[in-house]
């Protein structure tokens, strides 16, 4: 499994220095974060709005916009059971940060209650060079 995830690691590191190479060419589009921070116990409002939410960063993923995305964990562990999810992270290309906080706020899991705060900044990636 070490394996898995360090190849896993790898590529996305690939991925994001070509996406930071090709954002530098096209000039118009920067990165951004988005954090979303979850409710008290919001893992039954998660499940349930799950396949939306990842509808959408499925699309993402496919205009090549998606750097990364994923979940904290409310425990140490990569699946923390019952114990939910704190929050979730997104770093994403958009041609404005007013287009990533639209997109932010279109979100599946802020329709269902998930989130009960979720923040935009604008990203300057300077690593992996």
């Amino acid at each position: 499994m070490g394996i898995a995830v360090s190849h896993s690691i790898e590529a996305t590191l690939r991925v994001a220095s070509a996406f930071k190479n090709d954002s530098q060419q096209k000039g118009n589009t920067m990165l951004y974060t988005i954090i979303g921070q979850d409710v008290a116990d919001s893992l039954a409002k998660r499940l349930a709005a799950r396949p939306a939410h990842l509808a959408r960063l499925h699309a993402l993923q496919a205009s090549g916009r998606l750097i990364l995305a994923g979940p904290f964990p409310s425990v140490d562990a990569m699946d923390p059971g019952a114990a939910g999810f704190t929050g979730s992270l997104i770093v994403a290309e958009f041609a404005n940060l007013a287009a990533a906080q639209q997109w932010a706020d279109e979100d599946p899991y802020v329709a269902a209650g998930v989130y009960r705060e979720v923040s935009v900044y604008p990203f300057k990636q300077v690593f992996p060079q």
